[in-house]
């Protein structure tokens, strides 16, 4: 399937959320900060709720929150809420069994490609939303 740009909006709006932990974020101050449609926004929050990542509240007052602690959600946990499948696209079809590339290449492909997935899912277990958040705050008092 491929990596999409779901996983920066829903690492940008938990990072977000993790920043103001002390209130509860509408989609429309997410999509703010976003600059992005809180239709999407709304949809990359309802598969962080259904990865128990968030919740919400509904009513005056309410919003998104965090469901765990920023220092608890990593950024692979973020991936997988928003992304299907593998990160690499595989053959579409299987290729020619007459030529002797065609009858190697999908095997040889699947374990570079597994690899390559599998050193993508270390790093991004190694990074918090937490610590994302404590960058974002480092970098604007460096500027202020």
């Amino acid at each position: 399937m491929g990596l999409s740009s779901r996983s920066a909006v829903a690492i940008h709006a938990l990072t977000l959320l993790a920043r103001w932990d002390d209130r509860s974020l509408t989609s429309a101050e997410i999509a703010e900060s976003l600059a992005s449609n809180a239709v999407l926004v709304r949809r990359i929050l309802g598969n962080l709720r259904d990865a128990d990542l968030v919740w919400a509240t509904e009513g005056r007052g309410g919003g998104w929150s965090l469901a765990r602690p920023a220092r608890e959600i990593t950024l692979y946990d973020a991936y997988t809420a928003v992304e299907g499948g593998p990160v690499l696209s595989r053959h579409a079809h299987p290729p020619s069994e007459a030529c002797e590339v065609g009858r190697n290449m999908q095997a040889l492909l699947e374990v570079e490609f597994r690899d390559a997935e599998c050193a993508l899912e270390e790093r991004l277990g190694k990074t918090t939303i937490a610590h994302l958040a404590r960058q974002v705050l480092a970098i604007e008092r460096a500027h202020a």
